[in-house]
């Protein structure tokens, strides 16, 4: 049922080799519920690395984690408010929160706090890639840092592509200029606070 899902949705793409390369440690370049983004099995340390050094991304700048469902979350950070769960129940919007105790997680994944940010995913590639996978991958926009992220597949640098083990083919087409995701914080007063919007 699986595959016959993927030939039909994802056309060339094979997930199975997507998420063999993510097991071996391996890099993708791929489209998100946002914009094109490099990801890796989130929980790799030496995976995660091969991002921040690609990227040439300072180290104490953590990257974004997808997962597909709310359950998913739970097994990577240690409360979840029953008011985000609500929340990113109904949330249509991308949406990316800030939680702060991480678990499961290697440091290089973590905020120095321990806090860690991640995306419960609506976007059916995403999540049919990171269901198969099994676990959260990082998803970090497709540019060098201090250059602009890509809008688009076409805006995506030539030293990017040829940094990555494996390029999606779904969505290169695209032109529709896409956005990061607001990105938003649970206070202890219980306010939601947006720190990108």
């Amino acid at each position: 049922m699986k595959t016959d899902f993927q030939q039909l949705i994802f056309g060339k793409d094979n997930l199975g080799n997507i998420t063999t390369i993510l097991e071996s440690g391996g890099l993708i370049l791929y489209p998100t519920d946002t914009i094109w983004g490099i990801g890796c099995d989130a929980t790799n340390e030496k995976a995660v690395q091969s991002i921040f050094d690609l990227k040439k991304r300072s180290y104490d700048k953590p990257f974004v984690l997808l997962v597909n469902s709310i359950e998913m979350l739970k097994n990577y950070v240690e409360v979840v408010h029953p008011k985000i769960e609500t929340l990113l129940m109904h949330h249509v919007q991308p949406l990316t929160m800030i939680y702060d105790h991480a678990k499961n997680l290697p440091s290089i994944s973590r905020d120095k706090t321990g806090s860690v940010a991640i995306r419960v995913v609506q976007d059916s590639f995403c999540k049919e890639l990171i269901g198969q996978f099994g676990k959260p991958l990082i998803a970090s926009s497709a540019n060098i840092s201090d250059k602009p992220f890509p809008a688009n597949f076409g805006g995506i640098s030539s030293d990017v592509i040829t940094g990555v083990d494996y390029v999606v083919k779904w969505k290169q087409s695209e032109k529709k200029l896409s956005q990061p995701s607001v990105i938003a914080k649970f206070s202890e007063k219980e306010e939601l606070t947006f720190l990108r919007e």
